[in-house]
């Protein structure tokens, strides 16, 4: 199948996202259709990546001064620490902004490299390989980059745009079906606030994807991708409308938060757990109908996504969860911020509630 090109257009800069198989052979030539110039070369590499992957890569760009940094990817090392690590090696290497930084990972892998390279002498250009399904829908389109701390996920960051966008198919196949499925709510999500056409194509054709079969998967990419892209684009910097794709992240980043960002829960499992909620959240309030609902539930219990929180907490969770979704950095009162469903396509924004409200929502949900 011949590569699809979708070009992001930012007040940042105009930025392609190229999906496909065997893009990383085809690397050298990629970068220099795309006008990407550079003499050293930084890649950070996520550990899980296989090393077939990472030798592919080499090959392909054997005539530059290439560097390695091997990052263990986890919530735990989504840390200044793990920036600072980055920055050494571009500073006792003597990068200079013309040079590059390539991201060879998961969502974890760009998000940390892209904010190191945005602060490197005010900005070096990044290059984001996404090698998750999660990643090439969601962290990799849009800029966002962040660290987590102890008060909580992603509130130290930068918006910056990568020079380019690599999303080869081929690293899905080195997958877990865990990962899959995590991967696959993020592109969900997409549909559910923006195009009931997708949700549609996604209904009819769930087992396919989550198969990886060609061109189901590509298409679910690409449309997911342009989905986000219009968002991006209206709000760059997520003043107003991109908030919607937050739909479900405000429990999630609280659920991930309260188990310490253990492998119990990763954060795609994590923001489909918040799907749910959000829709919970949104029938209880008479937002969405009994049967617009039931749709989406039953499609998410039919892919076995993680559908009960209580399979992950109990009611001595209540406050650990409530401090955190109190902390959120969208929050701008003393009132929670949820992104709520009207019905497929149609997302409510800026839906502020009292601690009380919630917690009286969350105490039912783990007491049932």
């Amino acid at each position: 199948m011949k590569p699809i090109k979708l070009n992001i257009k930012t007040k940042s800069g105009v930025y392609p996202i190229i999906i496909g198989s065997n893009l990383t052979s085809r690397l050298p030539k990629i970068l220099k259709n795309n006008l990407v110039n550079y003499n050293k070369c930084l890649l950070v590499i996520d550990r899980n990546v296989p090393h077939k992957m990472i030798n592919k890569i080499s090959k392909s760009i054997k005539s530059k001064n290439i560097y390695k940094y091997s990052f263990k990817s986890s919530e735990r090392n989504k840390s200044q620490k793990s920036v600072d690590r980055i920055l050494e090696v571009l500073l006792t290497k003597n990068f200079s902004r013309q040079d590059c930084l390539i991201a060879v990972g998961g969502g974890i892998t760009g998000d940390v490299s892209g904010y190191a390279a945005s602060i490197f002498k005010r900005g070096l250009q990044f290059i984001n390989m996404p090698t998750t399904l999660l990643s090439q829908v969601d962290s990799s389109v849009g800029g966002k980059t962040g660290i987590n701390t102890k008060y909580g996920k992603n509130l130290i960051g930068s918006f910056y745009q990568p020079k380019i966008v690599i999303s080869d198919c081929d690293f899905l196949k080195t997958l877990p079906d865990r990962e899959i499925i995590c991967g696959y709510g993020e592109i969900l999500k997409h549909s559910l606030i923006k195009n009931r056409n997708f949700y549609n194509f996604l209904d009819q054709n769930i087992f396919n994807i989550l198969e990886l079969k060609t061109p189901f998967l590509e298409k679910a990419i690409f449309e997911s991708c342009k989905i986000k892209k219009k968002m991006v684009e209206k709000d760059e910097n997520e003043k107003n409308f991109r908030k919607v794709l937050n739909f479900g992240h405000t429990f999630a980043h609280a659920f991930e938060a309260t188990l310490g960002f253990s492998n119990k829960l990763n954060h795609g499992e994590a923001v489909i757990l918040g799907i749910v909620s959000a829709l919970k959240f949104s029938l209880k309030n008479k937002y969405i109908n009994e049967k617009e609902f039931t749709l989406v539930i039953d499609h998410i219990k039919r892919s076995k996504m993680p559908s009960e929180i209580k399979d992950y907490f109990s009611i001595k969770n209540l406050n650990k969860l409530l401090s955190f979704m109190i902390k959120d950095k969208k929050n701008i009162s003393n009132k929670i911020n949820l992104i709520l469903l009207k019905k497929i396509g149609s997302p409510l924004i800026n839906n502020q509630y009292s601690v009380e409200k919630i917690k009286s929502f969350l105490e039912q949900e783990l007491s049932n």
